[in-house]
C-alpha cells in the first residue's frame, strides 16, 4: 500500500482543477510542464504528488478539448495522457488511465474512427449484472474483504431491517439482488439469537433475471447456515425476464409475515428505463412491507452534458481508486480486475449517449424525491445502525483514524472516503 502521498486522488483532481483555470486565464497550451515541478504548486507536497498534479491537468485539458471540439489539440493531450498515465502506477495514474481509454473512445466517435455499431462492446455486459458479478466473483469478495466502505454500510443496512422485523414470529426478506447472500447470514444469525419472540420461519425470496443456478447455490448455503442455527428457514427463488416483469403475486407472501425489503446497488440498473422502475416500486408497494432498506451509489452521472457527467464521475470514482490504493497494494490482482471493470463503467458513461449509455446513477436527493412520489416516507437510521458501522471499520486497518467517513443527509447515511461521498443508505416505510 502507498504511504507518501499527501494528497488523496479527490485532492489531486481539485489542485488540478485550480491549476487548469489558472493556466486556461493565461491562455497556455505548453505541455512542457508534464515533464517538470511546477513552481506554483505548495511546496510541501511530494514528488508523486505533483506528477499526479500534472498527469490530472493533462486530462482536464483533455476533456476540454473533446468537448470544445477541438479534436487536434485533444489529440496532442490524450497522447500525453496515455504517455505518462499506468494501470500499475498510483491510483491518480490508474484512474487517468482509464479516463484516458474512455475520452480516446468519445473522440474516435466524435471524429467518425468508430461508430456505435463498431464501437467496444464490453458495456453490454452492464445490462447483465447478475454475470458480471459471477464472473468477478473471487475478486469482487477478495476486495470487499479489504475494503471497509462496502461492509459498513451492509452491516448498517441490515442492523435496520433487523429492527423493523424484531417483533415478527414470520419475517419474508425479498432481496433483489442476493449475490452470495453473507448480508443475509446477519440478518439470520440476529434471528436465531433473539429469544422473545422466537422466529418460526424465516423465508428469503432472491429475484433474479439471469443465473439461476448460482442463485439455487446461494439458497443451499443459507440453508446449510440455517441448519446450524437451528433456525427454520425456506428459500425462494424468483425468476423473471426483465424486473418489468415483477408481480406481487410471484413472491407466495402469507398471513402473518412481516416483509423486508432489501435492494443493494440495484435500482440504479432501470435508471434509463423509468418506466421498468416506476413498475417495481409499485411492485414492491403491494407486497405491504415493513420496511425497505437501499443502498446506492451517491453519484449523479444521469446527466445529458457530457462536461458535467466528466467532472462528476471523475470525482466519483477518484473515491474508489483512491480507497483501493490506501487498503491495498497496487500489484493485487484483485484490485487490478476490479479496476478493470470500473474502467468499463467510465468508458460507458463518458463516450456513450442515449440508449448505449446503460451506466447511470442517482444521488440520495434524487432518489429521495422519486420514492416520495410513491408515498414512501424516510426513516431515521437507528443509533445502533450507526454503531454497526463505525464497529465495523475499526476492525479495518486503513479504515481506522478518519479515512471511512460517515455523513447524514437528511435521514439517510452517506458513507465516504476522506470525506468524498460513495455510498447512500436510506431506509423507507411504505404508507
Amino acid at each position: 500500500m502507498a504511504t507518501f502521498r499527501t494528497l488523496s486522488t479527490g485532492d489531486v483532481i481539485r489542485v488540478a482543477i485550480a491549476r487548469y483555470l489558472k493556466f486556461d486565464s493565461e491562455g497556455s497550451v505548453d505541455l512542457s510542464w508534464l515533464n517538470r515541478v511546477c513552481g506554483s504548486i505548495p511546496g510541501n507536497l511530494s514528488e508523486e504528488d505533483v506528477k499526479d498534479v500534472e498527469l490530472m491537468h493533462c486530462l482536464l485539458v483533455s476533456a476540454e478539448k473533446i468537448g470544445s471540439l477541438q479534436f487536434d489539440s485533444a489529440s496532442t493531450f490524450l497522447n500525453q495522457c496515455e504517455k505518462f498515465s499506468s494501470k500499475y502506477g498510483s491510483s491518480v495514474q490508474r484512474i487517468v488511465h482509464y479516463f484516458t481509454e474512455a475520452l480516446r473512445e468519445k473522440f474516435d466517435r466524435e471524429t467518425g474512427r468508430i461508430t456505435s455499431k463498431g464501437a467496444k462492446g464490453e458495456e453490454n455486459m452492464f445490462l447483465y449484472p447478475e454475470v458480471v458479478m459471477v464472473n468477478l466473483k473471487p475478486a469482487l469478495f477478495g476486495c470487499f474483504l479489504e475494503i471497509p466502505l462496502y461492509q459498513a454500510i451492509r452491516f448498517a443496512g441490515m442492523q435496520a431491517i433487523i429492527e423493523s422485523v424484531a417483533a415478527a414470529k414470520r419475517v419474508h426478506l425479498i432481496d433483489l439482488e442476493i449475490r452470495c447472500g453473507a448480508h443475509c447470514m446477519l440478518l439470520m444469525q440476529a434471528l436465531a439469537t433473539q429469544h422473545e419472540p422466537q422466529v418460526e420461519l424465516l423465508t428469503i425470496t432472491a429475484v433474479g433475471t439471469t443465473l439461476r443456478h448460482e442463485i439455487e447455490e446461494t439458497g443451499k448455503t443459507l440453508a446449510y447456515f440455517a441448519k446450524t442455527l437451528n433456525l427454520p428457514f425456506s428459500f425462494k427463488v424468483v425468476m423473471v425476464t426483465s424486473l418489468k416483469d415483477l408481480n406481487e403475486n410471484l413472491f407466495e407472501l402469507h398471513k402473518g409475515e412481516v416483509v423486508a425489503i432489501y435492494s443493494s446497488i440495484t435500482l440504479n440498473h432501470m435508471i434509463r428505463w423509468p418506466n421498468c422502475l416506476e413498475s417495481v416500486i409499485r411492485v414492491l408497494k403491494n407486497t405491504n412491507p415493513q420496511v425497505m432498506v437501499v443502498t446506492e451509489i451517491e453519484a449523479n452521472d444521469n446527466l445529458l452534458s457530457f462536461e458535467d457527467r466528466f467532472f462528476e464521475i471523475l470525482f466519483y470514482y477518484s473515491t474508489s481508486f483512491d480507497c483501493m490504493e490506501d487498503c491495498m497494494s497496487r500489484s493485487d490482482q484483485n484490485r487490478m480486475m476490479v479496476e478493470e471493470l470500473l474502467g468499463q463503467a467510465i468508458r460507458n458513461i463518458i463516450a456513450n449517449e442515449g440508449e448505449e449509455r446503460i451506466v447511470r446513477h442517482m444521488k440520495i436527493d434524487a432518489w429521495r424525491a422519486f420514492f416520495s412520489s410513491f408515498g414512501l416516507v424516510e426513516t431515521e437510521l437507528s443509533m445502533s445502525s450507526l454503531y454497526q458501522a463505525e464497529l465495523v471499520v475499526k476492525n479495518f486497518a486503513c479504515g481506522k483514524g478518519k479515512s471511512c467517513t460517515f455523513e447524514k443527509n437528511g435521514k439517510s447515511l452517506i458513507v465516504g472516503w476522506k470525506g468524498s461521498p460513495h455510498l447512500s443508505l436510506s431506509v423507507w416505510k411504505f404508507h
